[in-house]
């Protein structure tokens, strides 16, 4: 499956893979070794601790090499239509917003990215500068039109 990532956050999710492959590791392991040394290990809450903290590190590192193995850079096509990787200025009755379509491991609303897999990136993909698009809300419909294309 394609993973599609800008190269900003695969060079972040790069970073925090040899961090966690060089740095973290050694932290737990060093710490399960000091926690098992504590005595006996079937009523030792700090190796339990230690040992449950080693499964979702190394849970985490999976993904990340999956992620990575997986990725496709996006490289925006000129043509004047939303893509993966454009930046879209939108009106809608609340005033403007500006948003860039990415990929769901990327996305994060506070930054202004969102995924091409939600309600709006979804209606957004493959339209044009001057496109209504309606979304659905828990409040009914949405209405936004689209004002730039970047």
């Amino acid at each position: 499956m394609k993973r599609y990532l800008t190269e900003d956050c695969l060079e972040k999710f790069k970073k925090e893979l040899e961090h966690l492959e060089k740095v973290r590791r050694r932290e737990v392991s060093e710490r399960i070794r000091h926690t098992a040394s504590q005595g006996d290990l079937k009523e030792n809450a700090g190796y339990d601790a230690a040992k449950e903290e080693q499964g979702f590190l190394e849970a985490r590192i999976r993904e990340l090499k999956e992620i990575i193995a997986q990725t496709e850079i996006i490289n925006k096509k000129s043509g004047g239509k939303i893509q993966i990787g454009s930046v879209v200025c939108l009106s809608s009755k609340e005033g403007k917003e500006k948003f860039q379509i990415v990929g769901p491991e990327e996305a994060d609303i506070s930054d202004g990215k969102i995924s091409f897999k939600s309600p709006l990136g979804e209606a957004l993909l493959n339209k044009g500068k001057g496109a209504v698009v309606e979304i659905s809300v828990p409040d009914g419909k949405k209405e936004y039109k689209i004002v730039k294309i970047e």
